[in-house]
């Protein structure tokens, strides 16, 4: 028998990077002669408990794993030695592609709670086996993308992504350097995310490469000389302002005197707004007012909104373990939820019922429309796909639990935030390089109001549904429990 678990994947094919209850209603389906039925499923975030919006992200990953979807014949071995499926199931397998629809928000738009960011139409057992995957890449890049986009809203100074050794894997560390580009942070220490996806890196050296010479002035004084147009220096590794700050400033001296310009110093521990001023005076009282001061040591957002209020004199921002793990909200939380199924009738929508008030769905094929007035986003409204919004007429959406919350728009536009991706299971959507999805993200970020995007008090966007689909929903509520 083959090692499976030392074998070296070849390929590009993640076919079975999956839960196996996908693969077992996959063969339940085929055998109830279910497999062939149409099915929509959307994928969308609750948001209880975490971000009260999102970034979205990985779609590209995505793309990349539909391409690819094939089971090969070492996957048919590996799953015929389980023992759980018949060869029927192995001979269809062989020649399984996807064949249906995908429509997705592009990465870089704003979302929020229930607003699909994908939806997925296909014969019931394609749809069935893509649900893991699709949540792996959706999940995990919307969430870093989303750290990122709060990050930047607690300061106007920049920010580096330095999280590669503190992420739950190199895959975390490698996709999670993308989607925080997509997030507004556009340089990274990840070298290897660097070459793939062009993000500009950055990065200096560590306390190691100070202790490793008999004094912290030839420490600086070798690093200066190696790269003297590049020379920033970690100025805490015996005291900063004794000795750090007076050593770099030494270096600096030499360094402008031969024609190159250094870049500045960094500070990596001790109480770093009041550091920070101290060593800006040093700097700027020594002819060095050009240098830049950078910052790390475990930063989140409430500690750069404290730095701010602080009157930090902290030009560029480190952040590695808070950004790349997501820290203080582990996961985005986002769903994969069966909408509507192919019947004799066509496609029937279909509701998940629960206790749990927020798990309960929203029924049918939908859209999302953006309302926009003077180029800035008023509220979202979730719509049947079918649904046609008359922007010369007034508009009024209501809440959809508090539906005495009404709220009427004239003057205004819509964007609908969804494209088609996949189109009978061949890609129709042309895929931006990532400076093109950051420019985006950007854009689409500036379209809101600072209300809605500051990670204290934010105040709520309003999503609300048409009365289209509440009046679907509530039906369905009344007449589904059986």
């Amino acid at each position: 028998m083959k090692n499976y678990v030392t074998e070296r994947v070849k390929t590009n094919n993640l076919t079975l990077l999956t839960d196996l209850y996908q693969l077992t209603m996959m063969n339940g389906y085929r055998i109830c002669d279910m497999d062939k039925r149409r099915a929509v499923f959307d994928i969308f975030y609750r948001g209880a408990g975490g971000y009260c919006y999102a970034l979205a992200a990985g779609l590209e990953q995505a793309v990349d794993y539909i391409l690819n979807l094939r089971f090969d014949e070492s996957d048919i071995d590996y799953l015929r030695s389980l023992g759980i499926f018949d060869e029927n199931f192995f001979t269809a397998l062989k020649d399984f592609r996807f064949t249906g629809d995908i429509k997705a928000v592009p990465e870089g738009t704003v979302v929020f709670p229930y607003e699909p960011i994908m939806t997925v139409s296909a014969p019931l057992w394609e749809a069935q086996l893509v649900e893991t995957a699709l949540l792996t890449f959706i999940n995990h890049q919307t969430l870093i993308a989303t750290k990122a986009m709060r990050l930047n809203e607690c300061t106007s100074n920049k920010i580096s992504e330095f999280g590669l050794r503190r992420a739950q894997g190199a895959d975390a560390g490698i996709y999670g350097a993308r989607a925080a580009y997509i997030g507004g942070v556009r340089t990274t220490s990840n070298v290897v995310a660097g070459k793939l996806f062009d993000i500009p890196v950055t990065g200096t050296h560590s306390h190691s490469w100070v202790m490793s010479f008999d004094s912290e002035l030839e420490a600086f004084e070798k690093y200066a000389e190696i790269y003297p147009d590049k020379c920033l220096l970690l100025v805490d590794t015996y005291d900063t302002l004794k000795s750090g700050v007076p050593n770099a400033i030494k270096v600096f001296d030499k360094l402008k005197a031969s024609g190159h310009k250094p870049l500045g110093i960094r500070l990596d521990s001790g109480d770093l707004a009041y550091l920070s001023r101290k060593a800006r005076v040093m700097l700027d009282e020594a002819g060095h007012g050009d240098c830049l001061i950078f910052a790390t040591n475990d930063l989140d957002e409430d500690i750069l909104l404290a730095l701010n209020s602080q009157d930090a004199k902290i030009d560029v921002y480190g952040i590695g373990t808070k950004l790349i793990t997501s820290y203080q909200n582990a996961s985005l939380g986002g769903v994969y939820k069966l909408c509507a199924l192919e019947e004799q009738e066509g496609l029937i929508p279909k509701i998940k019922i629960s206790n749990s008030h927020e798990k309960t769905t929203n029924p049918g094929i939908k859209k999302v429309v953006r309302i926009l007035k003077n180029g800035m986003a008023q509220a979202d409204l979730i719509c049947l796909e079918d649904e046609i919004i008359d922007t010369d007429k007034p508009l009024t959406i209501f809440h959809p639990e508090l539906t005495y919350k009404k709220t009427t728009y004239t003057d205004f536009e819509i964007r609908e935030l969804m494209v088609p991706i996949f189109k009978n299971g061949e890609l129709v959507y042309k895929l931006p390089p990532l400076k093109d999805i950051g420019k985006y993200a950007d854009e689409n970020i500036a379209m809101f109001f600072p209300e809605y995007r500051r990670v204290v008090n934010t105040q709520t966007f309003k999503v609300d549904l048409s009365q289209k689909l509440w009046d679907l929903k509530q039906q369905l509520l009344n007449t589904s429990v059986k």
